[in-house]
């Protein structure tokens, strides 16, 4: 036993020699408790020991065997049962060869011969610095010191070409990988020794990351001014690429690594980052919409859908988010240019002079499809983003407002020459107002449908909406009362007294328009019907305020008998276009008893239902209907104005459902 330990002791002093480290100062201890051999140095150098052990041994079933570390470099070589390219300490070289053979290891892949070298190195390098002034210089120390980083750094860097390499030729690096792998993890045990070097396993990733980049940069892709769908094909082989490179990594890549390292999620991470960073290369040469659509689709849908089984988000949230704004904006200025485009086509249609096109039920309609491009730009996000879909219907509807300025600007001019032209062109004209009234009405109906995601919005539009067909409404309905005030002022005269022709002529325009009625929706028809039907009876009414004929010599009978016959006709006729105003229809026989009745003082008794109908008649205009009966003073006129006057302070100041004669100047 004791000519062993000698022996060992032996083994060491001569490895110490070949060094060139002195051995005044040291002594061998052998233990009691088994064989185990200790170098230290004598308590007459300061205490300081060259290394505390350099290895030790055991005994086991009459073997003497390694133990599983080298103190000296406090670390141990690994032993991992998944770890098939170890390396064991009684493969350190006594003396390592010099720095420009293990450079040329490392150059010629081989990291094994290397990499032990290195580790001989290092702890010769220990060694020397634990007794200074007693080996090399200090200059020498700090030389070697330099070389043993530089060659570590070779070595990594070596290390990370391999792995870089290994995505595209998985097969040929297996060994390599293997010794990779060991390295990392012998080197990692050792982070907290001097010298050092640290984040093996980051510039693992790193050689990783940039091996999947590299594999992305060989994806094909066309430029745009090339291959119209340059994204799409570009994004179909990305995906085959990383999917055929994480099986890869799956079949081959996975056997010469660690458990530990977890290969797979590593590149499954790596993948996605550097997609990530390629897709925002690629958002930079994104101009179209439909480009924008085919990198959110891919981004939200197309590369998770594949791996499924590692879902997780292939871009930042802030990058995301900046796409979807990207996308939004260029909705917003093609929707914008699409406005545009629709006014040009309906441009064209007021200078040709063309009718418009007509619905399977008969309307009038514009090609103006406003809703259903909403309708389908909102369809196609529905499956990538509904919030992104809400976002490009709200930016939509509010593009609207300004272009129904524009709209109705432009139509003013183009078509207002028509109104000086001959019959025809005024009747396209009124067809035209028509057609957009439906138009949007149309329009306003269809938007509900977002109400509840863009309240704000289809409530400013449903405003913008009712102000624009109220004003094509109004020019209408002005162009009508154009047409029918010349006759409506011959009313009430002595020659409207013998002859029915500007009446007839009032009706026959009703009759025109009622036709014109007929192609315009709901609800838009029932306002201007009803707009009609108020004016004519208040102009009809208002000619026999304006003091312009007085019934005289029995005449007021005659008179009244035909403004019974006339209203009752407008009465029929305003029936039959869907008039809504039935209060409207007892003033013309209020008014004709009043007119009729040959006792004046009995027209109080006809006083109480015209007051009680429409409260807002003043004194002056009952005076002035008492006057077209008969222009002369009266003592019964006078008592039917004091009646009329008692009657409405009896009807107090209370609120009527409708208004007329507050109208009527």
């Amino acid at each position: 036993m004791k000519v062993k330990v000698m022996s060992l002791a032996y083994i060491y002093t001569a490895a110490l020699r070949r060094r060139g480290i002195p051995l005044k100062g040291f002594r061998i201890i052998q233990k009691q408790f088994g064989l185990e051999v200790t170098m230290e140095k004598s308590p007459t150098s300061n205490g300081k020991s060259i290394f505390r052990r350099f290895s030790f041994f055991r005994k086991s079933d009459g073997h003497i065997k390694k133990k599983q570390s080298i103190r000296s470099l406090k670390s141990s070589l690994s032993e991992d049962k998944d770890q098939k390219f170890e390396f064991k300490a009684t493969e350190i070289p006594l003396k390592p060869c010099s720095a420009l053979q293990i450079k040329d290891h490392i150059q010629t892949d081989i990291l094994k011969e290397a990499y032990l070298n290195l580790l001989s190195l290092r702890l010769a390098l220990k060694l020397e610095q634990s007794a200074p002034g007693e080996g090399e210089s200090h200059p020498n120390l700090v030389n070697k010191e330099k070389d043993l980083k530089l060659l570590f750094d070779e070595l990594r860097d070596k290390m990370s070409v391999i792995v870089r390499n290994s995505s595209a030729l998985p097969s040929c690096n297996k060994e390599l990988l293997g010794y990779v792998a060991t390295i990392i993890l012998e080197e990692e045990k050792r982070q907290g020794e001097p010298g050092a070097m640290q984040g093996w396993r980051e510039a693992w990733r790193d050689a990783v990351l940039n091996g999947v980049r590299d594999t992305l940069k060989k994806v094909p892709l066309d430029s745009d001014k090339q291959n119209d769908s340059w994204l799409a094909e570009h994004l179909e082989h990305l995906g085959k690429a990383v999917v055929e490179d994480l099986q890869r990594v799956k079949t081959e890549l996975l056997s010469s690594y660690p458990a530990d390292f977890n290969v797979f999620e590593t590149y499954m991470s790596c993948h996605h980052e550097a997609l990530g960073e390629h897709l925002k290369r690629l958002l930079e040469k994104v101009t179209e919409l439909k480009d924008y659509y085919t990198l959110l689709e891919f981004i939200i849908h197309s590369y998770p859908s594949d791996l499924q089984d590692h879902p997780r988000a292939l871009v930042t949230e802030e990058d995301l988010n900046k796409i979807k704004t990207s996308y939004c904006h260029r909705q917003k200025e093609d929707f914008k240019l699409e406005l545009e485009n629709l006014i040009i086509l309906e441009t064209e249609v007021w200078k040709t002079k063309k009718y418009p096109e007509r619905t399977d039920d008969g309307f009038p309609t514009s090609k103006m499809h406003i809703c259903q491009l909403i309708a389908r730009y909102a369809a196609n996000l529905e499956k990538i983003d509904e919030n992104l879909g809400k976002s490009v219907v709200s930016s939509c509807l509010e593009e609207l407002n300004p272009f129904y300025t524009r709209f109705e600007k432009e139509f003013s001019q183009h078509t207002v020459s028509l109104l000086t032209s001959d019959l025809l062109d005024c009747c396209l004209w009124v067809e035209y107002q028509i057609t957009y009234i439906n138009s949007f009405s149309s329009l306003k109906e269809n938007v509900q449908c977002y109400k509840e995601s863009c309240s704000a919005q289809v409530e400013r539009l449903e405003k913008e909406v009712d102000g624009l067909t109220q004003r094509l409404r109004k020019t209408l309905m002005d162009h009508f009362k154009s047409e029918v005030k010349p006759y409506m002022d011959g009313m009430m005269t002595k020659k409207w007294l013998k002859t029915d022709e500007d009446f007839k002529e009032v009706v026959s325009r009703i009759e025109n328009y009622s036709c014109l009625c007929k192609s315009m929706r709901a609800p838009s028809v029932q306002i201007f019907v009803n707009d009609i039907h108020y004016y004519i009876a208040k102009e009809y009414v208002s000619q026999l305020m304006k003091k312009k004929y007085s019934c005289k010599k029995n005449k007021n009978e005659d008179a009244a008998i035909k403004i019974k016959e006339q209203w009752n006709e407008l009465r029929k006729l305003f029936e039959e276009m869907g008039s809504s105003l039935k209060w409207l229809d007892p003033l013309g026989n209020d008014l004709s008893d009043i007119i009729g009745m040959d006792i004046e003082k009995n027209i109080k008794d006809l006083l109480n239902p015209l007051v009680s109908n429409y409260p807002d008649i003043s004194k002056k205009q009952l005076s002035a209907v008492l006057s077209f009966r008969d222009n002369g003073f009266s003592l019964e006129k006078h008592s039917v104005i004091n009646h009329f006057i008692a009657l409405k302070r009896d009807a107090g100041n209370t609120n009527h459902e409708h208004s007329f004669f507050t109208d009527i100047e």
